[in-house]
């Protein structure tokens, strides 16, 4: 039996995130421990996205976009702008913190964003390596055509293809866009997997699937997509998580301990500071 998961909604200022994945039905699909909705939203002049600088451990962040460009900048020294179609995979391991902001010359006229940020654990026996950032432009990324379903694959396997994007485990990641009355069957080669509708009205084995809700799908099953309007998805999974994680603000560990030292560490200024974004950070919650 399929679980339709409706994500928690929280506003930004103007500007929503949608919470499908941690929930009470999925604490996580395959190594996928946070799934974030971004958008759809469409700045004024002069406003746009600013999430200041804040650290993250034992995971990576994957950012894939639909519309709109945000600006990345890490403790590394990377600085690169994301637009539609690319992915930004940055492995935090032992210690990273970034900022993610509107590039100045898209804030200068406005302009929309809409996609989708998720968390991958990492197994455990890499949850301390050392920090990476990796851009993979659209162009670099695996694309197939299939009817009017167009199929791209972010990271990991799936549908006979495998990205270039580094992982550490066994991930399942894809972009769907769906024109309408097109039909995809979903490949059944990851253990765990779920469907995240960000746009458009669906249909998993004829029964309506409503957008801006996450479906988790039911093991070595194949179930037919189809849209009946454009359709914007996004499949993500993979294999289960080799043990349980604990989450506490932007940190993941299989350790409390390493959580509370890395609560430290923020608060003591020794994740390092972000070239071009030093003066600005998100302090520590007291919660």
């Amino acid at each position: 039996m399929t679980t339709i998961i409706a994500p928690r909604v929280h506003d930004l200022g103007g500007f929503q995130v949608r919470r499908a994945v941690p929930t009470l039905q999925a604490r996580s699909v395959g190594p996928f421990v946070f799934v974030d909705h971004m958008g759809p939203a469409l700045f004024e002049p002069g406003r746009g996205i600013d999430v200041r600088p804040h650290p993250h451990i034992g995971l990576a962040t994957v950012t894939f976009l639909w519309a709109g460009a945000i600006q990345h900048r890490d403790t590394l020294g990377s600085e690169q702008v994301i637009r539609p179609g690319d992915v930004n995979w940055m492995t935090a391991g032992r210690g990273i913190a970034h900022s993610e902001r509107t590039p100045a010359d898209v804030r200068s006229h406005g302009g929309d964003v809409h996609g989708m940020q998720t968390w991958v654990a990492l197994p455990q026996r890499d949850e301390e390596v050392a920090p990476e950032f990796h851009h993979h432009p659209a162009t670099t990324l695996p694309v197939q055509q299939r009817g009017g379903a167009r199929i791209q694959l972010i990271a990991g396997r799936g549908f006979g293809e495998e990205a270039p994007v580094r992982v550490f485990a066994d991930t399942f990641n894809v972009a769907l866009d769906l024109q309408p009355d097109a039909e995809l069957a979903i490949d059944d080669d990851a253990v765990e997997r779920a469907l995240y509708v960000l746009e458009g009205d669906a249909q998993l084995d004829g029964a309506d699937i409503p957008e801006k809700h996450l479906v988790v799908l039911d093991r070595g099953t194949r179930p037919v997509l189809r849209a009946k309007t454009p359709l914007k998805a996004m499949l993500l999974g993979g294999e289960p998580l080799d043990g349980p994680r604990h989450l506490w603000w932007n940190f993941v560990s299989s350790s409390k301990e390493r959580i509370e030292q890395a609560k430290q560490d923020w608060q003591a200024g020794r994740f390092g500071k972000i070239p071009g974004d030093e003066t600005e950070f998100i302090p520590l919650p007291d919660h």
